[in-house]
């Protein structure tokens, strides 16, 4: 497609001004991106995208590697509260390897405390003091002192398998238990380099005896964004001189056969007077882990069950199949009330944290995990530089219609180009960034039309203010080109409702009153119409005829008529006390839906015109509120409304013949949505649709008995006892052969 020259405006003084400006928001975000200068909104809206990427992408099926062992509610019913005795601890572990043959065990619990629930220092209290002349008693403690260590019993158990500790290490400067060597030591890196992380100042370990044993242990410390998100976790934290691996990092090594780690550096980049240093990626065997420049890796976060629990108390009285935890990775923490640990994340605002440390280990062993390489940087300067110069020097010189075409195109593509490299490579680029410059360079460049556009809106303002509600109008102004008052054939939804026995209402009141009761009850039923999008089409009386579908496109319009409908009866049923409060009576009102073809558009005569619909469609809506009263029902709709609105359950009234029309119709009554309509009544429905049927095959005596049945348990609704009616009816006077059970309605 060429460019049209008329289509672009000359080059004068305020595009110049314009190109400046657009120039100065290249600099700005090229400022952010290159970290000379953090803006925190950009930051945190970056954050946001990198989590709607996130949950985009979730993996939707369960990971086959890990599975959770739970100490939940249903594990401290049966085995008592925790902290459990580590002779417990200890079982679990012999059940888990020799009963289950998992491959390795990681606590996301750490045990820096000594087990004294065995009563063993209130034994070895007494042997020093008064029974330290017994020898029975001393010949006693000595067999049983063994058994009584639960710690003892809990490491020697630990040192026969693969198992890792947790550690919570932290900056709060309290020490207790004892760490592990560390990985590596500061002085293993490039001397001179500045390398970003994660600092300890305190820990809480494990006890010497229990560490000992162990074949590793790692920190579960969470990294927490500047929204106190969860979205990586440093694989690296330091202390003194020392970095201490990740819990996730360590399982995933014992799992892999100990494996040694080996980090891998990226080129150090000098700024100002500062060498910066990152570790690119760390590997175990073939395993290649990125990190970030803090030497955190990002979490590879699962859909909600992607990980399999396992109660606790199910493993440690041996329950559970002995097959089903063969070979896997088990990682034990704990949901029960109390105890959780619970992180907010992109994926869920409470997620229990040991999903966190089995999301990574998954992550880790299947090569998911997503990585911002150095190269990230040179792209996104790049994509804002070929972007951002090109655009804020040629958009004052477009139409908006060109303005519209191409940043509407560099958007797909800049979002496009983003998901590609986020599924294929794993990268996470920038993407607020390019996409709030294009947004603002087009914001920049159109704002010169807004008075052009307010002209537009007042336009479809008058046009439609009268007609719809504000709310509407509002929306349609937006794109006044694509709304006009001509007519046009739509398929919408017409809704006719009708206060029953309104004579008689009317001559009980005063002018005054019926006018205040009128305007009362009027704004209520619009209330409802307008609350779904509806329009009013006019009163008539008391009266109200609202359409759904025009001006504004609905693609919902059936299942928006609906629950006006209902809203509106429940919405009467609201003004009886007020009603009641100033003498008025209580009003019933019938309301009749149907959906098809209609005319829609602004008609009448010259002296006066209505945006208005017209069509058989319309007219069976209108007959079928006239029938509300008949049945004795508040709300029929017909066939089309009962296709359109899934999910909803109805209850078929009848099939009928209304004046004007040939064939017969079914007609049907809401009774409500069917996740919300109760056993009760879902049988008495199937209950008099089995009556219908009979009723329709001129089963009378089977008919009467079902419909005598509902009568009796529901004796106020009218429509058993007009059935009932009609059985005996065509008992007296059987219907012809030819008889389809279509009742025929000579009125309107």
């Amino acid at each position: 497609m060429a460019l049209n020259a008329r289509w672009i405006p000359k080059f004068g003084l305020h595009d110049i001004i314009r190109v400046a400006i657009g120039l100065a928001l290249v600099v700005f975000f090229l400022a952010h991106e290159a970290e000379w200068k953090e803006f925190r909104p950009l930051t945190q809206l970056e954050l946001w995208a990198y989590d709607a990427r996130v949950r985009l992408f979730l993996p939707k099926t369960r990971d086959t590697h890990v599975v959770i062992l739970d100490i939940d509610e249903k594990s401290l019913n049966a085995e008592g509260r925790f902290p459990w005795p580590r002779n417990k601890v200890a079982l679990m572990l012999r059940q888990l390897f020799e009963r289950y043959q998992v491959r390795v065990v990681g606590f996301d619990i750490a045990f820096p405390e000594a087990d004294t629930s065995s009563g063993l220092p209130i034994f070895e209290s007494l042997a020093k003091g008064e029974l330290k002349d017994d020898a029975q008693y001393l010949e006693f403690l000595k067999g049983a002192r063994a058994s009584l260590d639960y710690d003892q019993v809990l490491a020697q158990e630990i040192g026969k398998w693969p198992v890792v500790l947790g550690i919570a290490m932290g900056g709060k400067g309290d020490i207790a238990g004892v760490l592990p060597p560390p990985v590596f030591l500061a002085n293993q890196l490039p001397p001179g380099v500045d390398f970003q992380h994660y600092t300890s100042t305190g820990y809480s370990g494990n006890l010497a005896v229990l560490q000992q044993a162990a074949t590793a242990a790692g920190h579960f410390y969470p990294a927490l964004d500047i929204d106190g998100v969860t979205r990586r976790v440093p694989m690296f934290m330091a202390f003194k001189d020392g970095y201490y691996e990740a819990l996730s990092l360590a399982i995933a090594r014992t799992s892999l056969g100990n494996q040694p780690v080996k980090v891998v550096l990226q080129e150090p980049v000098r700024s100002g007077s500062i060498v910066r240093g990152w570790i690119k990626n760390i590997r175990i065997g073939e395993l290649s882990i990125p990190l970030d420049q803090t030497m955190s890796a990002m979490v590879p976060y699962r859909a909600s069950g992607g990980f399999r629990y396992v109660s606790a108390t199910d493993v440690i009285r041996g329950t559970l199949p002995a097959d089903e935890l063969k070979d896997k990775i088990i990682i034990v923490g704990t949901s029960a009330q109390g105890l959780v640990d619970l992180r907010a994340t992109p994926v869920q605002e409470d997620l229990a944290g040991v999903e966190v440390h089995a999301s990574l280990v998954a992550g880790i062993l299947d090569g998911s995990i997503m990585q911002r390489p150095g190269e990230v940087l040179g792209l996104i300067g790049a994509i804002l530089l070929g972007l951002g110069v090109p655009l804020a020097v040629v958009m004052p010189r477009l139409s908006a219609l060109w303005s519209t075409v191409v940043v509407g195109v560099l958007v797909v593509l800049v979002i496009a180009g983003n998901l590609y490299l986020w599924q294929a490579n794993h990268w996470v680029v920038p993407i607020t960034s390019p996409l709030l410059m294009l947004g603002l360079l087009y914001f920049l460049n159109m704002v010169y039309g807004f008075f052009s556009e307010a002209r537009s809106r007042r336009l479809i303002t008058g046009l439609f203010g009268t007609y719809v509600p504000k709310e509407l109008v509002d929306e349609m102004s937006k794109n006044p080109g694509e709304y006009s008052m001509k007519g046009e054939s739509r398929e919408m939804t017409v809704l006719f409702s009708d206060v029953r026995d309104f004579t008689s209402i009317s001559e009980g009141l005063t002018p005054e009153g019926l006018k205040d009761l009128m305007n009362t009850y009027l704004t209520a039923m619009t209330e409802q119409v307008q609350a779904k999008r509806g329009t009013i089409d006019k009163y008539i009386g008391d009266a109200i005829m609202a359409f759904w579908g025009a001006p504004l496109a609905d693609a919902d319009h059936a299942v928006h008529a609906l629950e006006t409908a209902v809203a509106m009866q429940k919405a009467l049923r609201d003004l009886d006390a007020p009603f009641a409060r100033r003498g008025w009576p209580m009003l019933h009102i019938g309301v009749g839906l149907n959906c098809g073809m209609m005319s829609v558009g602004d008609m009448g005569s010259r002296f006066r015109r209505s945006y208005t619909v017209m069509g058989d469609a319309v007219n069976l809506a209108s007959r079928l509120e006239g029938l509300t009263k008949e049945y004795g029902v508040g709300i029929l709709v017909s066939e089309n409304i009962v296709r359109k609105a899934q999910g909803w359950l109805f209850r078929e009234v009848d099939k009928v013949r209304v004046k004007g029309k040939l064939e017969g119709v079914a007609i049907f009554e809401p009774i409500g949505r069917q996740s919300e309509v109760g056993p009760e009544t879902l049988q008495e429905i199937d209950r008099f649709h089995k009556a219908l049927d009979f009723y329709r095959t001129q089963r009378w005596d089977d008919a009467e008995r079902l419909l005598k049945n509902l009568a009796y348990a529901s004796p106020e609704t009218k429509l058993y006892k007009l059935y009932l009616e009609r059985v005996a009816h065509f008992r007296r006077s059987p219907p012809p052969g030819n008889w389809d059970g279509v009742f025929v309605f000579t009125t309107k």
